[in-house]
């Protein structure tokens, strides 16, 4: 134990003592534009793997389609426990630059906060998690198992050439993962809510528009009509299995106490958002179609299916001609049992750099997680971030929250590969 600790305080002295090769690493992730859409992470890979080919991690490249690709690095000893550490390096658009007080890609520093899209989604934490791989391989850290990185593209859209297509092929494998997205500063999340995305076209037969509603069938009028019953989702009360229980009274308790009050709730129910809807071709002419997408987050104790089944009943009903397909993100309400060895590994690591209570969170949202445990790899999710601006104008971490993850990311690593698998 003596020795376990020695090699702790030891880390945490390098972190200290490289805190600017870290930051700077963040700078330069930030600085490289990698948008999606479009579907390129050319720039950004090459980066990244030229930082860790030069840090004596080598890399796998795979390209899962055209432009898109992911890297693979491992260092320790593949005979123990694999932990796998994973990162996205695409960043959602920057949208009106002219709303941003700074340029989006600057990777500035200043008055202690990192500056720029990707910045808290999740270029801090990507370059947390190199850096942490990088001090290991460079104090020539003798790990009894195995630490894979596994940086992916194609998270931000929901799409399949990321963290799915390395499962599928078969080429990362884990008896734990943490993903470095961003989370509370001592509350990961170990929890996350189902995604539940659809296209809805709904038909109409067209007609001369000075004679609606007597002629023709107007298909932007029924998918209001659609829209108002699918809405009505958020009503519905659903009942969590006992197994989760306990992760949703913490969680709840945790927005109270963080002065979310107004999202207390929202982890049991299904949340409904209208985001695009198009439809006809001019004011005169009756539209034959109209097309809508929605997405809904799905709580414990309700599926996607039976999500679809609720609302074509109801369409059915009201005799509207439509279809449903769904698209983008798409999974069943998800968790890891907060005392699995890798929850424990980062949550008691928290504590131990951060000297406060630590504990996981239930997310509002989906992410690349559902994967890892579709493959029954126990997974949570933590990295530096300043939530209010994730995917806003002016996105920005603290660069204290940086160089704290960075932190635990070492010594977690350290105690779970340490610890023998059970």
């Amino acid at each position: 134990m003596q020795e376990m600790e020695l090699l702790k305080q030891r880390l945490l002295q390098a972190v200290d003592e490289h805190q600017e090769e870290l930051l700077g690493l963040v700078s330069s992730l930030i600085q490289i534009p990698s948008e999606n859409p479009p579907k390129d992470s050319t720039d950004v890979t090459h980066f990244v793997y030229n930082y860790l080919k030069k840090n004596d991690i080598e890399m796998e490249i795979h390209e899962a389609s055209p432009k898109m690709y992911n890297l693979v690095g491992k260092i320790g000893s593949p005979e123990g426990k694999k932990l796998i550490y994973c990162g996205h390096t695409d960043v959602v658009p920057a949208g009106d630059l002219s709303k941003w007080d700074f340029p989006p890609f600057s990777g500035e520093i200043v008055d202690g906060w990192m500056l720029g899209r990707g910045a808290s989604d999740m270029k801090a934490g990507l370059g947390g998690i190199m850096f942490a791989a990088v001090l290991l391989k460079r104090l020539n850290v003798e790990l009894p198992g195995e630490l894979v990185l596994a940086i992916v593209p194609d998270e931000e859209t929901g799409g399949e050439d990321g963290v799915p297509w390395l499962l599928e092929n078969n080429l990362i494998h884990g008896d734990g993962s943490m993903i470095a997205e961003p989370s509370s500063p001592n509350h990961p999340t170990l929890a996350q809510k189902g995604s539940c995305w659809f296209k809805l076209t709904v038909t109409g037969v067209p007609g001369h528009g000075s004679l609606s509603p007597l002629e023709g069938v107007n298909a932007i009028t029924d998918a209001i009509r659609a829209i108002a019953e699918i809405r009505k989702v958020y009503e519905l009360e659903i009942e969590p299995p006992e197994e989760v229980k306990e992760i949703l009274r913490v969680s709840n308790d945790y927005m109270r106490l963080h002065e979310r009050e107004k999202y207390e709730g929202i982890l049991e129910k299904i949340s409904c958002n209208i985001g695009t809807i198009h439809g006809g071709t001019k004011s005169n002419v009756v539209p034959d179609s109209c097309t809508v997408e929605v997405d809904c987050r799905l709580p414990f104790g309700i599926t996607q299916n039976e999500v679809y089944a609720l609302i074509e009943n109801k369409l059915d009903e009201m005799g509207i001609i439509y279809q449903i397909e769904p698209f983008g993100f798409r999974s069943n309400a998800n968790f890891t049992s907060p005392n699995d060895p890798v929850c424990r590994a980062i949550v008691d690591n928290i504590t131990y750099v951060t000297n406060e209570e630590a504990y996981g969170v239930m997310q509002w949202a989906s992410s690349d997680a559902r994967h890892f445990r579709d493959y029954n790899i126990p997974v949570l999710q933590y990295g530096p971030a300043y939530l209010p601006s994730i995917h806003g104008y002016n996105e920005k971490v603290k660069t204290e929250d940086i160089i704290r993850c960075a932190k635990v990311y070492l010594l977690a690593a350290i105690d779970f590969l340490n610890e023998p698998a059970s």
